[in-house]
């Protein structure tokens, strides 16, 4: 979806200024909205992707005007009502009101240095042999899917060049929606910035995307 995450080539919203040695948290409750999130998607009622497609649906008004970590507990309050482990009313009061859904599985203290060392890996093989090989020139589709993708808006529409063929990887497109993990190969695309951002851009540059097979198409 066109959400309001896809910011790349906007205008209006000033120049990124990083900030200078930034802490990993800006508060305490930064590590805690960290920490709640992980612990929720470790019941193992939504995966990363329908995660990520969550934070991404919030109203533009309210994405823009949320910090990053504000981002995530408004996405993780969705995914609990989704699923039935709060109400509505339950999230207005603070408190609960029913038992909701039970976990399929908690995360315990004891248990988060291995889950985090283990991570979620999204590597999965694929039997087909990759469809593209490096070198090959390539187009990438041009839609507007109103469900989630990971392929952004500016880069839609435009050649470019086959730079490296990766392994096979959870197609998040289907994935964030309960359809499958339908993995597909991965590649890493190089465009010139004429090519992503018109005849003005500068003609040295040049921009690289890791695109799903299937968003590809041979030039």
């Amino acid at each position: 979806m066109n959400g309001a995450q896809d910011l790349g080539g906007q205008m209006g919203f000033g120049p990124i200024a990083p900030e200078k040695d930034e802490p990993l948290f800006h508060a305490d409750w930064e590590k805690r909205a960290l920490g709640l999130t992980i612990a929720a998607g470790a019941m193992g009622h939504w995966n990363i992707d329908e995660s990520r497609h969550t934070r991404e649906s919030l109203h533009p008004a309210d994405y823009y005007s949320s910090t990053y970590y504000e981002i995530w507990i408004k996405g993780l309050e969705a995914l609990l009502q989704r699923h039935g482990f709060i109400s509505a009313q339950e999230l207005n009061e603070g408190h609960a009101l029913d038992k909701g859904v039970k976990p399929k599985r908690v995360l315990k203290a004891e248990n988060v240095a291995g889950a985090l060392a283990k991570g979620g890996p999204c590597d999965r093989p694929v039997g087909a042999k990759p469809r593209f090989k490096a070198g090959d020139r390539v187009k990438t589709r041009n839609f507007n899917p109103q469900t989630h993708t990971r392929l952004p808006r500016y880069a839609r529409g435009k050649t470019g060049r086959i730079e490296a063929v990766r392994d096979g990887f959870v197609f998040p497109d289907t994935n964030a929606h309960g359809k499958g993990e339908n993995p597909q190969y991965v590649y890493t695309v190089v465009f010139t910035g004429p090519e992503i951002w018109g005849d003005e851009a500068d003609a040295t540059l040049t921009v690289s995307i890791d695109a799903w097979e299937s968003y590809l198409e041979p030039a």
